[in-house]
């Protein structure tokens, strides 16, 4: 079914599922995707480029955010990076469909900032991304501020996950360190960089929302969730004076294109705070064409 109205969505948050991307990802993520976040149980298999396209076209989505994800704590068996480069080469396939996100792995220093500075200067990545409760450092630790004054260095905005953390893994279990509150200091101490606090900030949404209140440089991915169970205090700052602040995005595939579409038109948003969330907020957080 396609959406109600003609806005052809940007998603700025979601996953490359092909063959090649899942032979990186952990044994456990089928249990994890489809017990936990009940997942499309047809998604445990590969689903290569062209077929993903449909499915944004069928949910009216134009362009999709592709994560190069960096996760885990260094020598830890549930670690796993996926390569910047198969990314990239998705990207140059279809560079009017998918842009590319960075992710950040604290612990790797100095190498980690340069090979994030060749993703946006070498492979056009816009963005970076991280995942604070893999590594058990919240958002204001030390450890994070090289990467951030290089997303200011390079003009590129910073995703990171916020909320309670839902990995519990085999054997891995990770501490919520994402309060949103630790992102005050970083907004702070870097007044020019784009933070955007993604997953909502379920259960500290409240918090979430007074972060992006408080700062012109904080901003609040409403991905990972289902519209139809967010907060009601969220959906009224997306179709109020938080229009200006919120990103729309899946985490694909924790949710499926189409049916979050759905779910947001239920939502009875005002269509110019709706055509915001979006579409307008991504291209003018992320400076796209």
């Amino acid at each position: 079914m396609q959406p109600d109205d003609d806005v052809r969505a940007i998603d700025a948050v979601a996953n490359i599922w092909t063959e090649a991307a899942l032979r990186h990802r952990p044994a456990w993520r089928t249990g994890f995707f489809q017990g936990k976040v009940g997942a499309d149980p047809a998604l445990a298999q590969p689903l290569e480029l062209d077929a993903m396209l449909a499915r944004l076209d069928a949910a009216g989505i134009e362009r999709a955010f592709l994560i190069a994800p960096k996760s885990g704590r260094l020598g830890h068996p549930a670690t796993y990076h996926l390569p910047y480069q198969l990314v990239a080469d998705a990207v140059a396939a279809h560079p009017d469909r998918f842009s590319g996100i960075a992710g950040i792995d604290p612990t790797e220093g100095m190498a980690g900032v340069r090979a994030l500075e060749h993703a946006v200067k070498q492979l056009g990545f816009i963005g970076a991304h991280a995942y604070p409760h893999w590594f058990e450092l919240a958002p204001d630790h030390a450890r994070w501020y090289p990467f951030y004054a290089k997303c200011v260095e390079l003009d590129v905005p910073i995703q990171l996950q916020v909320g309670q953390s839902l990995i519990y893994a085999p054997d891995y279990r990770c501490r919520s360190v994402g309060q949103p509150i630790a992102l005050d200091a970083v907004a702070c101490d870097f007044p020019e960089l784009k933070l955007i606090g993604i997953h909502v900030g379920i259960p500290w949404h409240d918090e979430m929302i007074a972060m992006a209140w408080k700062h012109p440089n904080v901003f609040i991915g409403l991905d990972a969730h289902s519209p139809r169970y967010w907060p009601e205090s969220v959906v009224r700052y997306a179709d109020s004076y938080g229009q200006d602040k919120v990103l729309f995005g899946t985490d694909f595939p924790v949710l499926d294109f189409a049916r979050t579409r759905r779910e947001i038109d239920a939502l009875g948003l005002k269509p110019a705070a709706k055509r915001k969330l979006l579409r307008d907020n991504a291209r003018r957080v992320y400076k796209l064409a």
